[in-house]
């Protein structure tokens, strides 16, 4: 469930809900068994990493956050319903900033992708312009204990991610938890151009966690420095989420 923002909330002039995703789509998919785990950020020491045109999205405590977001990916393909067989379903875990442009675009910035299909690095980096990377990644779930396991293959061969965790009951968000799950696209940069990504999904039902392990070397590696303790960790069972065409910022 997503809070309802009054007149006094953060969230007031925020687009909480997915604005109308202009047709066509281009990929539909769905987000299953992920984790969000958040950390603080001070804006100025990633803001060289964004692409022209955006910068970081920063709350009300003058802070951007980054998270670690870990899940599996299912029935990936293109268009509607057209879901491509073995690649389209597969781990990945994100490492992603937040992002907002001159239109007032609020977005995420991935610094890093780990994937275990191979075939999807050289494309995404390719026409998107989205960092992925090839990883040896495992999922197991016992329980309410999952695991998720990633050790990078290329590039950086050896960077790791290890966390697992124990899910809990549902939680209705805070602001700042709608604020950092309620994404609506992507800035990337493509031959020197930054573009928009736009997606939508329902909002997500998430469910408390606790970080029973941890250990990661993406978000340094990502070139990002937390400046301060995590937020509560959060799961979700997932949603399924379509993307549109991408149009140009600058």
């Amino acid at each position: 469930m997503t809070s309802v923002p009054t007149l006094s909330s953060p969230l007031a002039d925020y687009p909480v809900t997915a604005p109308p995703l202009r047709r066509p789509v281009v990929f539909d998919q769905r987000w299953t068994s992920l984790a969000f785990l958040h950390w603080p950020v001070r804006p100025e020491t990633v803001a060289h990493l964004y692409p022209r045109g955006s910068r970081p999205d920063v709350w009300v405590d003058g802070l951007t956050y980054v998270g670690l977001v870990p899940f599996e990916m299912r029935d990936a393909g293109f268009g509607r319903n057209l879901p491509v067989p073995f690649f389209g379903r597969f781990l990945e875990t994100n490492i992603r900033l937040y992002s907002v442009d001159d239109g007032g675009r609020h977005g995420v910035l991935f610094r890093s992708l780990e994937t275990e299909r191979l075939a999807i690095v050289p494309f995404a980096r390719g026409v998107f312009g989205i960092p992925y990377t090839y990883a040896r990644m495992t999922m197991r779930r016992d329980g309410d204990v999952v695991r998720y396991d990633s050790v990078r293959r290329w590039p950086r061969a050896g960077l790791a991610s290890h966390l697992s965790l124990r899910i809990g009951e549902p939680v209705d968000p805070t602001d700042l938890e709608v604020w950092l799950t309620a994404r609506w696209g992507a800035h990337t940069r493509v031959a020197g151009r930054t573009w928009w990504v736009p997606n939508e999904h329902d909002a997500w039902p998430l469910q408390a966690a606790e970080v029973l392990d941890l250990r990661d070397d993406l978000m340094a590696a990502a070139g990002v420095e937390p400046a301060g303790p995590p937020l509560r960790a959060l799961w979700t069972p997932g949603v399924r989420t379509r993307f549109g065409r991408p149009s140009l910022v600058r």
